[in-house]
């Protein structure tokens, strides 16, 4: 499928709305060196349009991993719900921070489900996030 053309206005208007971080794990472009990707929250191969309403930034590794799901299942209940929609949902209402800045913890099931199907706390990202504390670059203070 050929990716679709983003303008660079667009990814302009994306990256002020997103503040230049990804809209599910909050990583931001200064500390990862590399500009977001921009998601399709429904993709393309469930229909989903290249619009500024079904559009935000990703980092590269919750991108790969979220690829063309828009569900996943709820680790405690073991339910199927839709992952988080960093257009339209309040990030604080689904996850919080782990006392020591490092992880990402699952408030809901819709958290919860998305925590654990983009991978959010893999070793290597926990690593990373480690050292950005350590010199009071993470977690993001709003």
């Amino acid at each position: 499928m050929n990716q679709p053309h983003i303008s660079a206005s667009l990814r302009r208007k994306l990256a002020e709305e997103g503040r230049h971080r990804c809209g599910y794990c909050l990583t931001t472009e200064a500390n990862t060196g590399l500009p977001m990707t921009v998601d399709h929250i429904i993709p393309r191969a469930k229909g989903g349009k290249t619009t500024l309403a079904n559009l935000w930034l990703a980092c590269y590794r919750c991108n790969e991993f979220k690829g063309a799901s828009t569900q996943a299942e709820d680790p405690l209940t073991g339910e199927s719900v839709p992952l988080f929609n960093p257009r339209t949902q309040v990030w604080t209402e689904h996850f919080a921070w782990s006392a020591d800045g490092t992880q990402i913890i699952g408030l809901t099931a819709v958290g919860r489900a998305t925590v654990v199907a983009l991978r959010m706390n893999d070793a290597l990202r926990v690593t990373a996030r480690r050292r950005w504390v350590s010199v009071g670059w993470h977690p993001p203070k709003d």
